[in-house]
């Protein structure tokens, strides 16, 4: 075949191809599914034309598109899944709404047993070491001493980066006890609640009567807002869990426990979200001895709101029940 019977054969293809290339440029779209067909095309059309020597202008375009066609067809989608991270949001904050007793009563088995330990411990020393080891309450006074330049570190972490890799790790497996012990009838998320509940209360209440006020709840304000929160979202995914196999209804326990499964993993999902911006706040802002005490308090205030709000409030789930 001649040069000029291989473009006239195939010119109106090669401008078909260059136009949707352009239009993939300038509306950011996804390739059609004829798109990589007529890739291979232009692929072949390229190794003939160099086997049979045609002229470098036609070579050139050729390869131009091929290059043109490979970007494409083989470039990262580099766009935050924006569409994604709403749905998941929706379906996280509809689940909550839906299930509001299990999170009211996962709430009130932390808080109740902490309130309860933290006051039992500022009014009496001794009470705390019925719950804790002497080691572990000395390490906890050390790592909030207001003479500390870090507050709440280990001594052996030296960066904000090392311990924001520990938060994680042990914030995401509080939530997963939390919720796992919810196979055993509910009875593991009750105990686990109840546990980290007088923990945290019992040590609230030791660091306070010490005097390590001043940096204790300036450093859990902020956080605490995400990570308790997750904690007791991840407990009221394990009570559900419980409660199915208590009461399936209808259903067969299997079923049932499948069915409310479902939900569940849609909390477990944004409460997993939650810890991870916890874990961030805990070992990059709270740990700062550089901010001014009444910033970290009022800061954590508002994340206090702007999570309650997000949560209970916010149009998020009433926006995917209407398009339901």
């Amino acid at each position: 075949m001649k040069q000029q019977e291989f473009e006239n054969l195939y010119t109106e293809s090669w401008n078909h191809f260059e136009t949707s290339i352009n239009d993939l440029r300038q509306k950011k779209t996804k390739p059609s599914p004829q798109f990589p067909e007529q890739y291979r095309q232009i692929c072949s059309q390229l190794s003939l034309a160099r086997q049979r020597h045609y002229s470098d202008n036609i070579i050139k375009r050729l390869n131009n598109l091929v290059m043109e066609g490979h970007h494409i067809l083989y470039q990262k989608d580099n766009r935050f899944p924006i569409k994604q991270l709403a749905r998941a949001l929706d379906s996280f904050v509809t689940s909550l709404r839906q299930n509001n007793r299990f999170v009211l009563l996962s709430a009130l088995l932390l808080v109740i047993p902490g309130l309860l330990a933290g006051l039992l411990s500022y009014l009496d020393e001794t009470i705390i070491f019925s719950l804790i080891s002497p080691e572990q309450v000395k390490h906890m006074e050390e790592m909030y001493d207001p003479a500390r330049d870090k507050i709440g570190r280990d001594r052996g972490s030296e960066t904000d980066l090392a311990m924001f890799g520990h938060y994680i790790k042990n914030n995401i497996g509080i939530a997963f006890q939390t919720f796992a012990g919810g196979i055993f009838l509910g009875l593991g998320s009750i105990f686990f609640l109840c546990y980290n509940g007088l923990y945290i209360g019992a040590i609230a209440g030791r660091l306070t009567s010490v005097g390590y006020s001043v940096t204790f709840y300036p450093f859990v304000i902020g956080h605490g807002a995400f990570e308790l929160t997750a904690i007791v979202f991840s407990g009221a995914a394990g009570l559900m869990i419980g409660y199915s196999l208590i009461n399936p209804g209808n259903l067969p326990r299997i079923k049932a426990l499948r069915k409310t499964a479902r939900e569940a993993v849609k909390i477990i999902y944004g409460a997993t979200f939650m810890l991870l911006i916890a874990a961030f706040l805990e070992a990059f802002w709270s740990s700062s001895t550089q901010l001014a005490i009444q910033l970290k308090l009022g800061i954590g205030a508002i994340l206090w709101l702007l999570v309650f709000w997000f949560c209970f409030l916010s149009p998020f789930g009433e926006r995917r029940h209407e398009s339901d």
